[in-house]
C-alpha cells in the first residue's frame, strides 16, 4: 500500500511539473513586452524573473552564467527567478576577495546552503558557520599542520601508488585493455582518504571489481545534494523529503549507509584505544578520539573530509590526463622533468621542484575546477567593491569555471591549455607566478582556504609524475569530454583510456 502511494504521489508531482512549463510559456507570451533586459544579467520578466531562460539554459548552466559574466561590465550578473532566493554570481576577484576575506563574517556558508547538504555532511567542517566551525577549523588547522600526519601522508602515498596503482597499470598495459582512467583514480582518492582519515586498509583498484559500498553511497548521496542545490524549485525536494519518496528516499539510505559504516569504525578504533591504553596509529581518525570530541562530530568530521578529499584531486588529475593527451609536446616536455621518478623515490622537495608539472596542473584546474561555484549568503544588506548591491539573505556565488575563461583576468588566449602563464620567465620556467588566490580560488582563500592544499599538490604530483614517467596515456575517442558540476565536478562517462609502457626512447625524446 505504501509502495502505491509513494508511485501515485511521484506520478502526480510529474503531473503538476508537466503543466508548469505550459505555463510558463504562457506567461512569457503574456508578460513578453515587460521583458527586461540588462547587461548584468539574463532576460527577466515581473514576478518569475528569469525563470524561462534558466529553465532554457538548464543544461549549459556554466556557460551561460559564463557568457553572461563576460558580458557585463563588472564580471558579476544578479539573477531574479521564482522559487529561489535572489542571487548575485560573480567573476570578480575584488568582490570574490571582499566575500572570503575582506567581510568574511558577513558572507557565511548559511542556512539555506546548511540545509541542502544537512541530511549528508550533518555538522562537518564544510557545511557549518560560526563558533562550530572556528572549533573545527583549529582542530583540523592542528593536525593538518603535525609533521607525523605529512609523514604518514607520504608513506601512504608511496604504498597506495607502488603497491596499488602502477601494478594495475602495468596489468592494463600488458593486455591493452580499454579502462575508466577517471575511475582508477577515484578509487586511488578513495584509498588515500580512507587510510589518512579512518586508518582502514585499501579497497581494490581493479577497475573488473566492482566500486566498494562505501563509495557508491558516497556518490549516491553527494549525487541527490547537488541535484538539491540546482533545482529550479527547492520546494520539489522539500515534499519529497517530507514524503519519503524518489531520490529522497535514495539519499536517507544511502546517508544511513554511510552513518553506518563510519560509525561502526569509529566504535572499534575507540574499543582498540580503551583495550591499548594508548593508540599507536597516526590517522586523523585517532587524533579525534583521543583528543576527546562528541562522536557525531567525529563521524561529521570525517565524511566532509572523505567527500573532499577523494573527488577534488582525482577530478583535477582526469582533466589533467587529457589535456596532456591532446598535447603531446606538454606532455613529453613533463616526462623529461619526471624522468628522476624512475631512477629514485621521490620526497617532498624533490616533489616542490616539479615546476612545470605544478603549472600544468594549475591550468587543468583554471580550465575545470574540481569545485566549479561556491555560494554564500549574506546576513546583512551590503555593497560589494563593483558597486553591486547585496540584501540580507541574498546568496552571492563566486564562480571559479567562470573566472577561468574571463578575457579580462586571463587574456585573449585563456580558453587554451598554455602552461607557461604560469611562469614569470616562460622561457626559462625557473619561478612560478605567484597568483592572487581570488583571481584563482580553486581552493577557496581567506580565513576558509583549503587546510589540504599542499597535501592536494603532493598527492597529484605524485601520481602523476609516477605515471608519467612508466606509461604513455592516450584518451579513445575524438569528442571533447562534458563538464559535470555536482558538488565536486567530473566527467561525464569517465575518460576512457589504452595504456602503453613507456620505453627509454620514450622518456628521452
Amino acid at each position: 500500500m505504501a509502495t502505491l502511494m509513494s508511485l501515485l504521489t511521484c506520478q502526480f508531482l510529474s503531473f503538476l511539473l508537466s503543466l508548469y512549463m505550459p505555463f510558463l510559456y504562457l506567461f512569457h507570451v503574456f508578460l513578453r513586452k515587460f521583458r527586461r533586459v540588462s547587461g548584468h544579467g539574463p532576460p527577466s520578466y515581473p514576478i518569475i524573473g528569469c525563470l524561462i531562460s534558466f529553465y532554457k539554459n538548464q543544461a549549459r548552466l556554466l556557460d551561460w552564467y559564463t557568457q553572461l559574466l563576460a558580458a557585463s561590465p563588472t564580471n558579476t550578473i544578479v539573477v531574479n527567478r521564482l522559487g529561489a532566493r535572489r542571487t548575485i554570481v560573480t567573476a570578480n576577484p575584488e568582490n570574490v576577495e571582499y566575500m572570503l576575506k575582506t567581510n568574511f563574517n558577513n558572507f557565511p556558508k548559511g542556512e539555506p546552503f546548511t540545509e541542502i547538504l544537512g541530511d549528508f555532511l550533518g555538522y562537518g567542517i564544510f557545511n557549518v558557520d560560526g563558533e562550530i566551525w572556528h572549533r573545527q577549523r583549529k582542530l583540523a588547522s592542528h593536525e593538518f599542520s603535525a609533521k607525523s600526519l605529512r609523514e604518514f601522508y607520504m608513506i601512504t602515498l608511496e604504498e597506495e601508488v607502488e603497491k596499488g596503482l602502477l601494478p594495475v597499470l602495468e596489468s592494463l598495459a600488458a593486455r591493452k585493455e580499454v579502462v575508466d582512467l577517471q575511475e582508477l583514480l577515484r578509487r586511488l582518492a578513495f584509498n588515500m582518504v580512507c587510510k589518512v582519515s579512518l586508518g582502514i586498509d585499501r579497497y581494490s583498484l581493479d577497475p573488473s571489481l566492482p566500486s566498494p559500498p562505501l563509495a557508491t553511497a558516497f556518490d549516491m548521496a553527494s549525487e541527490i545534494c547537488a541535484r538539491r542545490a540546482a533545482a529550479p524549485l527547492f520546494v520539489v525536494w522539500k515534499i519529497k523529503r517530507w514524503l519519503g519518496i524518489g531520490s529522497e528516499r535514495r539519499l536517507k539510505d544511502a546517508v544511513e549507509q554511510v552513518h553506518q559504516y563510519v560509525g561502526g569504525i569509529i566504535a572499534e578504533r575507540k574499543k582498540v584505544i580503551e583495550e591499548r591504553g594508548e593508540n599507536d596509529g597516526e590517522d586523523f581518525l585517532s587524533r579525534l578520539i583521543l583528543a576527546g570530541h562528541e562522536e557525531n562530530v567525529i563521524r561529521d568530521t570525517m565524511i566532509s573530509f572523505i567527500m573532499a578529499g577523494r573527488d577534488t584531486t582525482s577530478a583535477a588529475m582526469t582533466w589533467l590526463f587529457w589535456l596532456l593527451s591532446c598535447h603531446p609536446g606538454i606532455e613529453q616536455e613533463v616526462v623529461r622533468e619526471t624522468k628522476f621518478m624512475t631512477e629514485r623515490k621521490p620526497d617532498y622537495d624533490s616533489l616542490k621542484e616539479l615546476r612545470l608539472l605544478k603549472a600544468c596542473l594549475c591550468e587543468s584546474m583554471r580550465l575545470y575546477p574540481p569545485v566549479a561555484w561556491d555560494s554564500k549568503h549574506a546576513i546583512v544588506d551590503d555593497l560589494l567593491p563593483d558597486n553591486t548591491s547585496v540584501r540580507a539573505g541574498d546568496r552571492v556565488t563566486f564562480f571559479p569555471y567562470g573566472m577561468g575563461r574571463m578575457e579580462a583576468l586571463w587574456g585573449k588566449d585563456g580558453l587554451e591549455f598554455r602552461p607557461d602563464r604560469w611562469f614569470l620567465e616562460p622561457e626559462k620556467r625557473t619561478s612560478l607566478r605567484k597568483v592572487c588566490p581570488f583571481k584563482f580560488p580553486i581552493f577557496q582563500a581567506g580565513p576558509r582556504v583549503c587546510l589540504g592544499k599542499q597535501m592536494a599538490f603532493i598527492q597529484m604530483k605524485y601520481v602523476t609524475a609516477s605515471v608519467l614517467s612508466k606509461f604513455e596515456i592516450r584518451h579513445v575517442g575524438s569528442h571533447k569530454p562534458v563538464f559535470v558540476p555536482r558538488l565536486t565536478a567530473h566527467m561525464a562517462g569517465g575518460l576512457k583510456v589504452v595504456v602503453r609502457r613507456r620505453t627509454e626512447e620514450d622518456k628521452y625524446n
